[in-house]
């Protein structure tokens, strides 16, 4: 048992993205919460389309919207999501342009060059939840965004040193050694930093290392003689990273090895693919291949299931779809006997059109979808944001998931829906039962459901208990950090 006479917290900052931060942070929660310490996880500012709807329903009753890595991070410290913990979401709807979500609400939307004027107006909102979390906690553990060494972004930063220097929180800097570098990323960032924002930085981490540990000694060495900064570990690549969900995209690029099985279920991996953690349930199953396909890729011709996962910004997607002949590829997929299930956007794009009169997305007001379910969807200013309970429609089998969506779908084949939500029909199902589609989120997470759906494919789903899966992944992680993590990092103080 770890007793505290005040809390604390602590920030881990990255040399660059994608070099662990959100893992990391994940473990420690986990890590310091088995410790005795109640532990709350925080994010300033993240920017990502894999988002959650918070466990801790905003005080109008409604649902607020947090990156999904956030939710992981609640769950490994056994609490529930709140919107405190990621006060500031960007979600990207175009190559400049993102939808600003504070504290949980649709805020507004700019373009990044605009951004960066609008940011200092959201570090009252910032602090603002950060405070209530660390009134509730012994330590709250921060994660940063981006790196600090973007030096250009410095001003009105809220995400890394603006945050850490405003809120007094001592700064971690994380390293990337499997990327390579890893000494001069340090060293740079060091040198690069002005004064008030290196003084915030206490000492360092190296992640992803593989191989003889002694080998890094002299590097270690090197790098704390340039910097001063002590290390608190050098944590080794983390196979079991796999088994958590992934943040963002980036995990897309570079994804984790996949199991083959002996059914192939296909990805279209879009520009605006959003929620695709809606996957990794699949990814757990010991008889399915999960194959992504990205433009230029060839589709598999015995694929048994298509899946078309969220999108941030439908008709974008959907014109991308068709001008890479997917939506050719699809209806030979269909006509081969293959099966298909749209999740949210994935489901739209199956209608006959989509239709955009109030240009929430931009300047195009329509677009033909694929059309292979007779329904149109109409897209909405007014946002759904809620966690559900459902049935499926045909068996009453229960499920969960979350709704985040900003589009209203009618049509013939939504007579016949996919599930019950509060009562009213979600989603639909074509005539034949091939081609099926729903806006909740989540619903390979339910496991009976998933073992039905996939039975009813001619797939044999596993007794994969997907939630305790995450957990055991969490333990694992917890555990393994527990062995090369110097304990005095929960301890840091300005």
């Amino acid at each position: 048992m770890v007793n505290r006479t005040r809390s604390s917290s602590i920030m881990l900052q990255g040399t660059g993205s994608d070099v662990g931060k959100t893992v990391l942070v994940a473990g420690l929660c986990r890590l310091a919460s088995r410790k005795g310490l109640t532990v709350r996880p925080f994010k300033p500012q993240n920017m990502s389309n894999n988002a959650a709807v918070a466990e801790v329903p905003l005080a109008d009753g409604s649902g607020g919207e947090i990156g999904r890595a956030q939710w992981l991070q609640a769950l490994a410290c056994g609490v529930p999501s709140s919107v405190d913990m990621n006060p500031v979401l960007l979600k990207p709807q175009s190559e400049t342009g993102s939808q600003i979500v504070v504290q949980g609400k649709v805020w507004g939307a700019a373009r990044g060059r605009d951004y960066q004027k609008i940011k200092p107006q959201l570090m009252d909102a910032v602090l603002e939840s950060y405070g209530r979390l660390k009134s509730q906690c012994d330590l709250v553990i921060v994660e940063g965004a981006g790196s600090p060494g973007e030096i250009n972004l410095r001003a009105g930063d809220i995400a890394n040193m603006g945050f850490a220097t405003a809120a007094k929180v001592p700064v971690v800097l994380v390293g990337d050694i499997d990327r390579g570098g890893v000494i001069a990323s340090l060293v740079g960032t060091h040198t690069i930093l002005p004064a008030e924002d290196r003084a915030m930085i206490k000492g360092y981490l190296i992640n992803k290392f593989r191989g003889d540990l002694s080998l890094f000694d002299d590097g270690l060495a090197h790098i704390s003689q340039f910097t001063g900064w002590p290390s608190f570990g050098v944590v080794p690549y983390l196979a079991g990273v796999g088994r958590l969900p992934a943040e963002d995209s980036v995990a897309l690029e570079r994804p984790a090895d996949q199991q083959k099985g002996s059914h192939i279920v296909v990805v279209p991996v879009l520009s605006r693919i959003a929620n695709f953690d809606d996957l990794d349930p699949l990814k757990m199953e010991p008889g399915i291949e999960l194959v992504f396909v990205r433009p230029g890729d060839v589709w598999p011709q015995n694929a048994r299931l298509v899946v078309l996962p969220g999108s941030k910004s439908t008709i974008a997607d959907l014109n991308q779809f068709k001008a890479l002949g997917w939506d050719v590829e699809l209806l030979n997929h269909v006509g081969r006997g293959g099966h298909v299930l749209g999740i949210c956007g994935g489901f739209q794009m199956l209608g006959r059109s989509v239709r955009d009169p109030d240009g929430i997305e931009g300047n195009q007001r329509e677009a033909e979808g694929v059309g292979i379910l007779d329904l149109e969807t109409v897209l909405v200013p007014q946002k759904t944001v809620l966690n559900r309970q459902a049935v499926d429609a045909e068996t009453q089998i229960p499920l969960s998931g979350y709704e985040i969506h900003m589009g209203r779908t009618s049509g013939p084949d939504t007579e016949r829906p996919m599930i019950h939500l509060d009562g009213r029909g979600d989603g639909a199902i074509s005539s034949d039962g091939r081609v099926r589609g729903s806006y909740l989120h989540g619903l390979f997470a339910s496991d009976r459901w998933r073992r039905h759906y996939l039975g009813g494919i001619g797939i044999d789903g596993s007794d994969l208990n997907y939630r305790e899966a995450v957990e055991h992944a969490l333990d694992d992680l917890a555990d393994q950090l527990e062995q090369v993590i110097d304990p005095a990092i929960f301890d840091i103080r300005v």
